[in-house]
């Protein structure tokens, strides 16, 4: 792949060999060295040599060659009218694209025709809509790092997405932060500083861009962000952030090729603080299914955002991602949302008034951006016009709201009536694509052009009836007025009818059956028009970059009503569901806690039939619930749910429950479900331990834990000594709120041992059918894991099923002749001393036992009763 990316060799070693075009190819690949240069030729975009070897494999295309004086060399193009679906699958192998265009007229070419790389494509700098795949931010993002001694090191962090605009950063002298902080935005392309090569913490399918190591000097960073935002040291908190800030910008500015690089569009920086919000970390993203399912190849409606997205555009959809990335932890700034919210769910008309209206709304901030960045076009500005139109409508539907948030909201919408004004004015109300071609400028709008369009319409027309004149005067009926773009107007007559041309008639193009002619007056007439329309289009296009450029003026104004449109989207949206789905309005305080009657998991209960509710309870004098029962009972979706209703309250959104009080939770850690990371080399244990390492390292009594079957992983005895000691660390030491899921019963005696633990269950009903799910929580720990009921519902043949059962009953028999106790039954995870034997009247009991004739059920339940009455002796 590096060799397709950087100057042939072949031409390298023959530089000055070649031809001119060869050449300037040559110099581009060396002058974008990295990036595989696809360079026009025409209408075609093409690459030579290796670069054609891999396009042409990649792309499936053919492969062909290019031969000159100086040799034969490979080549590949794809047609320029379709260049965007070929650079996305170059963008998806991996490669960064530089795109050298013709920025000169072949018919002013004195020699080769000029080229220049207009802009580079990664996947971190997108701005066309074919490429971008979502109506999500696209980030890019920029690591540096100050800073000598270890304890003086800080950590500096951006992420800019450059269709839009939005450009953030932070920073902090812990790496395990930063890392938490680029799961949190998932960029999909970064830089970073020559001092952290080694840095491993974006994700695989994160595109990590070598990039000038000069951009991180501190200097010239500060040098220009202060261009663009004014002294940077008045908006971020340290040197590392100015850094990667400068940095990012210059990377931005670099991927805009050989155009002027600046981005005017870019009117706000603003630094967050990561305390500022509840971090939930990679894991927890992916274990809750915030944005993504857990399944492989699952459907993306299946997650917390895929069932809060009532969203009517795409402004929305951002602003309600950004809200779930970062849950709130200020109680005023959750309650204002929530006064939103829940004004929103009683003014039924007007919030599918203002849907209805936020429904035509198109993506602003992209469309503002193209608009800056002079790659508008006229139904592009028409586009942002008829946006602005709602504007007044919204405020209008909006008139007597009383929540503070949507009194402020409204009074940030400005209408833009300059704006909207211009647009409607100067730009065709059904204008073509291109802007080049005529057609795109109001008549009206401009004096001087609409003469030139009357002069080319009055030609035309008196074209439109020379025809008719013609054939009356030369008596020839099947004469014909006609135009081509080679030899302009002409008067076709067919060949029987040529002695009856009149003498004024000049031969301009003979074909096989008939001749075509002009006249001198056809000849003035058509020089006219071709004057009259050249100029006009010209003119056109330079009256719409000046509008466009007007437009852009009005930038920033234009982003604050995005803002304002996306925030009001969110809140309308939030207010639909709860209002469809029964959503609750949560309390929320400081004091630490949770307290949720009839709970509900959003995602599973719109899958399923029916859902049974459940409450959950933790405080500071019950923190750790120590959570049994069967498999498939329902422990994880509601260990799941109490986190997601934790954060759907602190997003300022109403919950799925009937009533709820949420302590503010600063961060939410999991570690629930099985996996591995081959790539790393790291087994399912190992990712474990290390997820757990991380929860006993970073949570705090405001922190939500959830475990699941912790030591699962290795043997037995050493998976129950590893949850038990981590129980009491967390109870301990952390006093984190915690709900933790177990097999190993032996755990469930930590209610009876530790001040602020207790123990629930969920319960189920065996037959001799099989088992019965019911779903609900209770207080007190389960009787019985039913594993081999489960395993019969999944499908496990019945022959295993039944020996399973066997060696089930033959191990309890086991056990409970063999002292009285099975190993851990007292909670301690050690065998009882021998020296206690079991009473005379059960051990009597299970010696008269028939197990062999018993069947499994009669067997497995009387060895339980059997078992219970033991340790309760």
């Amino acid at each position: 792949m590096d060799a397709a990316l950087g100057a042939p060799e072949k031409m390298r070693a023959r530089h000055e060999e070649l031809t001119p075009m060869m050449r300037q190819y040559c110099d581009l690949c060396a002058q974008y060295d990295g990036s595989l240069v696809l360079f026009q030729v025409g209408d075609f975009y093409e690459t030579f040599c290796e670069a054609a070897e891999v396009s042409a494999r990649l792309l499936e295309i053919t492969l062909t060659k290019r031969e000159d004086s100086t040799g034969s060399y490979p080549m590949a193009g794809i047609p320029i009218g379709s260049a965007e679906s070929y650079i996305e699958t170059l963008l998806d192998a991996g490669f960064r694209v530089a795109v050298a265009d013709q920025v000169q007229d072949p018919e002013e070419a004195s020699g080769v025709v000029d080229r220049a790389v207009t802009r580079i494509v990664t996947p971190g700098t997108l701005t066309e809509d074919e490429l971008l795949r979502s109506e999500d931010n696209n980030y890019v993002a920029a690591l540096a790092r100050e800073g000598e001694s270890a304890d003086g090191e800080e950590y500096g962090l951006a992420f800019l997405d450059v269709s839009t605009g939005d450009f953030v950063a932070t920073g902090s002298s812990s790496e395990e932060t930063i890392r938490d902080e680029i799961s949190r935005f998932a960029p999909a392309e970064a830089i970073i500083d020559p001092g952290l090569e080694g840095f491993d913490g974006f994700d695989a399918d994160c595109m990590v861009t070598p990039y000038d190591p000069s951009a991180f000097e501190l200097e010239g960073a500060r040098e220009l962000l202060d261009s663009y935002f004014g002294t940077p040291e008045k908006r971020l908190a340290s040197d590392a952030e100015i850094s990667a800030c400068g940095a990012l910008l210059s990377y931005a500015e670099y991927a805009r090729g050989g155009q002027d690089g600046r981005l005017d569009y870019l009117n706000h920086l603003t630094r967050y603080e990561p305390r500022e919000y509840m971090l939930l970390d990679r894991v927890a993203l992916r274990s809750l299914e915030l944005f993504e399912p857990r399944a492989v190849g699952g459907d993306g409606e299946h997650t917390l955002l895929g069932v809060l997205d009532e969203t009517a555009c795409a402004l929305g959809r951002r602003k309600l991602t950004d809200w779930l990335r970062r849950p709130l932890l200020d109680p005023d700034r959750i309650e204002a949302r929530l006064d939103a919210v829940s004004e929103w769910t009683t003014l039924v008309g007007a919030r599918e008034e203002v849907y209805d209206l936020l429904s035509e709304v198109y993506d602003v901030e992209r469309l503002i951006a193209r608009v800056s960045r002079g790659r508008a076009n006229a139904r592009d500005l028409r586009a942002l016009k008829d946006t602005l139109d709602t504007v007044p409508e919204i405020r209008a539907a909006m008139e007597g709201v009383e929540s503070n948030t949507l009194r402020e909201l409204r009074g940030e919408l400005d209408e833009l009536e300059e704006v909207r004004d211009l647009i409607d004015r100067a730009i065709s109300e059904s204008p073509p694509i291109e802007i080049t071609e005529g057609d795109v400028i109001a008549p009206g709008y401009d004096a001087g052009l609409d003469e030139l369009r009357e002069t080319e319409r009055e030609g035309k027309d008196w074209i439109d009836s020379l025809e008719k004149r013609e054939r009356e005067r030369t008596g020839i009926d099947s004469l014909k007025v006609g135009f081509n773009q080679v030899h302009g107007y002409y008067i076709e007559v067919t060949n029987p009818n040529l002695d009856r041309v009149p003498e004024d008639y000049t031969r301009r193009q003979t074909l096989k059956n008939s001749e075509r002619f002009y006249t001198p007056e056809l000849k003035r007439r058509e020089d006219e028009i071709m004057a009259a329309e050249e100029r006009a289009d010209d003119l056109e296009y330079e009256l719409f970059v000046e509008v466009r450029r007007e437009v852009a003026d009005e930038s920033e104004r234009v982003q604050a009503v995005a803002e304002t449109l996306a925030t009001l989207d969110v809140l309308v949206s939030l207010a639909d569901v709860a209002a469809k789905y029964g959503y609750a309005r949560p309390d929320i305080d400081e004091k630490p806690g949770i307290d949720i009657e009839g709970g509900r998991h959003p995602v599973v209960e719109r899958t399923q039939e029916s859902f049974v509710p459940n409450g959950a309870e933790l405080s500071p004098e019950e923190r750790l619930a120590v959570l049994t029962g069967p498999n498939m009972s329902g422990k994880s979706t509601y260990m799941r749910q109490v986190a997601l209703i934790a954060i759907l309250a602190q997003i300022g959104s109403f919950v799925p429950a009937s009533r709820a009080r949420i302590g503010i939770v600063d961060r939410v850690f999991t570690r629930v479900g099985a996996s591995d990371d081959i790539a790393g080399g790291r087994s399912t244990f190992m990712v474990e331990m290390s997820e757990l390492a991380t929860i006993l390292r970073g949570a705090s009594e405001r922190s939500l834990v959830l475990l699941d079957e912790v030591g699962r992983g290795t043997s037995t005895a050493d998976g129950l000594a590893i949850a038990r000691a981590i129980t009491e660390y967390v109870h301990d030491e952390v006093g984190a709120m915690t709900l933790f899921a177990t097999h190993h019963h032996e755990l469930t005696a930590l209610a009876d041992e530790l001040p602020s633990a207790f123990n629930l269950h969920f319960a189920a009903t065996q037959t001799d059918d099989g088992v019965t799910f019911r779903h609900d929580v209770s207080r007190g720990a389960a009787t019985a894991s039913y594993g081999i009921e489960v395993a019969r519902a999944a499908g496990v043949p019945e022959h295993v099923v039944e020996r399973s059962r066997a060696l089930v009953a033959e191990d309890a028999l086991e056990n409970a002749t063999d002292g009285g106790r099975a190993v851990g039954d007292d909670g301690t995870g050690s065998a009882p001393a021998p020296s206690e034997p079991m009473s005379d009247p059960l051990a009597d009991e299970l010696r008269s036992l028939d197990v062999a004739n018993m069947t499994p059920i009669e067997a497995l339940t009387t060895l339980d009763r059997l078992k219970r009455e033991v340790n309760e002796d």
